[in-house]
């Protein structure tokens, strides 16, 4: 392998990393934000005074946002519930 078949290799290399790491800070960032918002769409439901259209507004813009960010809308959904 020449210098410059080698330096190419390298360069390729590094990106893959950096790119692989992108990715696990985006997971992990998703996560966090995942946790975040299922607290809040938790209190809303559970622990929150007020219920009706504007408890619903939230809950609802909570849902987009996690569809936008999963693309699965219902993530937060009963998630340590099992049927059956």
């Amino acid at each position: 392998m020449t210098k410059a078949e080698n330096r190419a290799a390298a360069k390729a290399y590094h990106q893959e990393r950096m790119r692989q790491r992108d990715e696990e800070a985006r997971a992990a960032d998703v996560a966090a934000d995942l946790v975040e918002l299922g607290r809040l769409r938790n209190y809303l439901i559970f622990k929150r005074r007020a219920h009706g259209a504007d408890a619903e507004k939230l809950r609802s813009a909570i849902d987009d946002y996690v569809k936008q960010l999963t693309g699965d809308r219902t993530k937060l959904h009963a998630q340590h519930h099992s049927c059956g």
